[in-house]
């Protein structure tokens, strides 16, 4: 986990992590037209495949640590490669099944995730059990996975893509 605490405001913290995903899912509309060559962005490349991986696992180990810290046992140690490696899936075309997979994984994980943390208090968001951030600094950590999308960027459809959002290269890398 990064040490830089999250920042959090007055905004839900399940509409951010929502939201997030909203955003991932309408960049993913053009990675489609991806011609296959990984995009640089900061000391890393990224991919289609990989920017869907990266914010998918990063939901998945956040809530998995929610999930501990509520039942009192002790989150998993992380031993993700993250987005250090790049794998050979993740160099694969995106097709438009792709798509339509990622669409079902981010949505289904936004449902979990919107109902978990819909069923918190604001006790519960502010003074979370275990150690780490609060589960609603843990929420606004997980807005910032837009960096892997915002990496790979808004293709065009002639498959030439607008590359890398500028902004990705100044947003705090999450993993």
């Amino acid at each position: 986990m990064d040490d830089e605490v999250p920042a959090t405001d007055e905004r839900d913290p399940a509409a951010v992590v929502t939201g997030m995903i909203d955003h991932v899912l309408t960049l993913a509309e053009t990675w489609t037209a991806w011609g296959g060559r990984p995009l640089p962005a900061d000391d890393r490349i990224y991919t289609p495949h990989k920017a869907v991986r990266r914010v998918a696992d990063h939901l998945v180990d956040h809530l998995a640590e929610i999930e501990a810290r509520l039942s009192g046992r002790e989150p998993l140690a992380d031993h993700w490669h993250a987005s250090m490696v790049t794998t050979p899936a993740d160099l694969a075309p995106f097709t438009g099944e792709d798509l339509d997979e990622a669409r079902s994984r981010l949505g289904r994980l936004g449902l979990v995730w919107a109902a978990r943390l819909g069923a918190l208090t604001d006790d519960q968001l502010d003074r979370s059990p275990g150690k780490g951030w609060t589960f609603r600094q843990i929420a606004f950590h997980m807005g910032d996975s837009t960096y892997y999308a915002d990496s790979v960027g808004h293709l065009a459809v002639a498959g030439e893509g607008t590359g890398p959002n500028p902004a990705a290269l100044t947003q705090p890398r999450t993993g």
